[in-house]
């Protein structure tokens, strides 16, 4: 398996890739779409960090100047909402239902569904479950019916190209992501500072309890939030870090892994802190998990 800790991957042996086919031409709605994306002015900054809680083998540093054009980049991870326009438009199948199956949180899973379904062996945290993708997020008699406002999950890199190329935008690339995740503050911790909860006040959805087994729910979420939960960056993007991954144009190894910055609502300082604004990670193009999503630029 070529994946992070976060998520497992779909480059088993027992899976076979499926190639995705070119989507259908764009629809009105991508008018819409274009019309949510902030400008940023772009500029230099400072990238990456040095920080001792950070993961060195993820290429988090060292910390170096990097710079971008001006650009433009969504507010909002995709949702549910946008994404279910998309495929009613195209007819897009995403590569989750091409396989049949798609990763979930086991605590998130009915008992039998939690019993029944394939373990992770290095994240057993996970199951490999049967007909779960972004319309049925934890799997069967699951529905994305009353979370419309949700970011999507269950979508792959290469799904996540295919809403691009109808919608007339791109993934950002990692410089651009991170970039924007600062929200203009230079090398915070995370996007509205230093401190994780800033006199007590959750600001982003990730696990708290103990992980895999205790969550507090304190935040009123266990698994995604809706998208603009919490308060936007100085850039005005809503939940940069915790939530979902956010897959990145760019490879994180060669031709094998893209990178996913951000972190989601799995994180948990006890064994994966990536909700911090330099962290990284990666998995292959056509793998898709409970807890990877996207956001688009132009």
């Amino acid at each position: 398996m070529s994946s992070s800790c976060c998520t497992p991957g779909h480059d088993t042996p027992t899976i076979v890739a499926t190639a995705v086919a070119q989507p259908p031409r764009r629809s009105a709605s991508v008018l819409r779409v274009r019309k949510r994306l902030i400008d940023l002015p772009g500029g230099r900054f400072l990238m990456g960090t040095d920080d001792q809680d950070g993961f060195p083998a993820d290429g988090e540093g060292p910390i170096r100047e990097a710079g971008t054009a001006p650009f433009r980049i969504a507010p909002t991870a995709v949702t549910n909402a946008q994404f279910a326009t998309f495929v009613k438009a195209t007819g897009h199948v995403t590569e989750a239902e091409r396989f049949g199956l798609s990763f979930v949180f086991a605590g998130l899973l009915s008992d039998e569904l939690a019993a029944s379904s394939r373990s992770v062996a290095a994240v057993p945290w996970w199951r490999a479950v049967p007909g779960a993708d972004w319309r049925h997020p934890e799997g069967p008699g699951s529905s994305f019916a009353t979370r419309q406002n949700h970011p999507v999950v269950h979508v792959s890199w290469n799904d996540a190209q295919a809403y691009c190329a109808w919608s007339g935008t791109r993934l950002p690339t990692e410089v651009e992501w991170e970039y924007a995740a600062r929200g203009g503050l230079e090398q915070q911790r995370y996007p509205w500072g230093g401190e994780l909860r800033p006199g007590g006040r959750p600001m982003c959805n990730i696990w708290q309890g103990d992980f895999p087994t205790h969550h507090t729910g304190e935040d009123g979420c266990l698994g995604t939030a809706p998208v603009k939960s919490y308060r936007p960056n100085g850039y005005g993007l809503y939940n940069v870090v915790g939530n979902v991954w956010e897959w990145c144009e760019d490879w994180f190894t060669p031709d094998t892994a893209r990178v996913m910055r951000g972190g989601s609502y799995l994180c948990h300082d006890s064994y994966c802190n990536r909700y911090r604004v330099a962290a990284r990670s990666s998995n292959t193009p056509e793998s898709s998990t409970g807890n990877i999503g996207f956001r688009v630029a132009g």
